[in-house]
This record gives structure tokens, C-alpha cells and sequence, in this order.
């Protein structure tokens, strides 16, 4: 990387693209451009792990803003058209390069527009903050497609709103609106859809403005082993999806939400 005040990059991924933007108030813009629902699969995660990485290195950035083109900030995997989405063949699982993004050490503010959905939230909720507007949607909607939550929703979920709460989500897949996701604590401030870019970038720039050595000091010590529970919370998510991808309950939900109808589950 140049060293100059504000630089662009594009990392390009198999299916889609993720943009970075260095500014010169060491502040980064990390954006998904896969619009409109920018769903994700083991290559983007793997791509933001890699920026991310490299991000913790360089002494330009000290807060990132992760946000997302389009309509939504992510709908989550796509299992409707792509099953290799969470598994490429590359001897890694998609949340292995979860584990990777939770390693990381800079503070992140998402900016979440439209939906946060399924693992879109467990991507949400990788972020030490969250910006959302009165109309986005933030929804845990594993059960309701008849499998187990993933993307270590399993820790930061009831971390996040408390086991109570967790527990009401996780178990009816029901969607969010931003007031009561921020009655909730699942994001932190609302904002006008116009603005919310600028207010995740200004609160990116007031975290940029406090000593880099403090701030990653006091997120290690609040974040604590984070990385290592969500290890080992994925290695049971994994374990338990792919066990539950194999039951008819989980067929009939994915046809659900293709035709856009109420599933109809037998248990089995």
C-alpha cells in the first residue's frame, strides 16, 4: 500500500467484489458490493478476513466502517441457489474464516441498511458497533428454515441482548425493526437513512481520535477469549447444520422461503 492521504483498493472475490477505502482520518471503509441482497459465501468471508488481517497491520487505519452496496447490508448465505456457499472445497469451512475475522484487533462500525439476516447478522454481530436505520430488519431466521444457527450467533447473540432475548429470536426467526433492535441492544444508533454512512463514519473517527494502543488494550481486555468461543461454538453450529441439512425438515424450509409461504414441518 502507498502512503498517501486516501487510498482505493478492490479485492475481488470468485463472485463478487469487496471495496477498501483508506482515509486520511485513519479511518477505512470496507464495503460488500454484491447488491442488492450482497448474500455471502466462503470466498467474501475469506476476502474480509484477508483485509482485515491486513488492516490490523497498517498504521493508517485505526476504526473501520463495514458497510454494504444495495438494498441490504447481507441476506445471509444464498442456500436456495448455491449449497457450496459455507464449504468451497478449498479444505477450509466458511467458519473457519469466521474464526479469522474474530481474531482481528481494529474496531469495526457497521452500518446496517435493509436486512440483516441469518449469518448477514452473524456478520452484523462480528462488529464491536452498529448503526442502523428505523426500517432496517435484523432477523435470526436459522429455525425457520429448519436448521441450527451459525457464524458464532451462538455467543454473540445472548452476549449481545441477553440469553432471554436470544433465546425469543433464535427460537421464532422473527425480523427485527431498528427501534426495537435498539431497545434490544442488536445495534446501537439509529439514523435517517440518509445519514447513516456519515454517522457510522463519524463515530469510526471519534474511536480514531483516542490513543491505538488504549483502544486495542481495552478491546482485548473486554472482548476477552471472544475468538476462542466462537471457535468453539462454530465447530458445534457446523456439526449440528450438517446434521440438520439432511432432514426433510430443512428441505421443506428452504422450498418455503423460495415459494415465499408458511413451511410446514414434520420434525423429521
Amino acid at each position: 500500500m502507498t502512503d498517501v492521504a486516501s487510498t482505493t483498493i478492490l479485492s475481488r472475490t470468485q463472485e463478487g467484489d469487496l471495496s477498501v477505502e483508506i482515509g486520511g482520518d485513519y479511518v477505512t471503509t470496507v464495503e460488500i458490493c454484491r447488491p442488492p441482497e450482497n448474500f455471502f459465501d466462503q470466498a467474501l468471508i475469506r476476502g474480509l478476513a484477508d483485509i482485515f488481517e491486513a488492516l490490523d497491520a497498517d498504521d493508517r487505519c485505526r476504526a473501520v466502517v463495514l458497510c454494504a452496496e444495495g438494498k441490504h447490508f447481507c441476506a445471509g448465505a444464498n442456500f436456495a441457489s448455491d449449497r457450496s456457499a459455507v464449504d468451497d472445497g478449498s479444505g477450509l469451512h466458511l467458519y473457519d474464516e469466521a474464526v479469522r475475522l474474530f481474531s482481528t484487533h481494529t474496531p469495526v462500525v457497521a452500518a446496517i441498511q435493509g436486512a440483516a439476516i441469518g449469518g448477514g447478522l452473524g456478520l452484523a454481530l462480528f462488529s464491536d458497533f452498529r448503526v442502523a436505520t428505523p426500517e432496517s430488519r435484523f432477523s435470526a431466521n436459522f429455525a425457520r428454515l429448519g436448521f441450527h444457527q451459525g457464524f458464532g450467533l451462538s455467543v454473540t447473540l445472548p452476549r449481545l441482548i441477553g440469553l432471554q432475548a436470544a433465546m425469543d429470536l433464535l427460537y421464532t426467526g422473527r425480523r427485527v425493526r431498528g427501534e426495537e433492535a435498539h431497545a434490544l441492544g442488536l445495534c446501537d444508533r439509529i439514523t435517517q437513512a440518509e445519514d447513516l454512512r456519515v454517522a457510522a463514519h463519524d463515530w469510526a473517527v471519534e474511536i480514531a481520535t483516542s490513543a491505538p494502543l488504549a483502544i486495542q488494550s481495552i478491546r482485548e481486555s473486554l472482548r476477552g477469549d471472544l475468538a476462542a468461543e466462537i471457535r468453539a461454538a462454530t465447530d458445534r453450529e457446523k456439526a449440528e447444520q450438517e446434521r440438520l441439512q439432511k432432514t426433510d425438515d430443512f428441505r421443506e424450509g428452504i422450498r418455503a422461503m423460495s415459494e415465499r409461504r408458511r413451511p410446514d414441518f414434520k420434525g423429521r
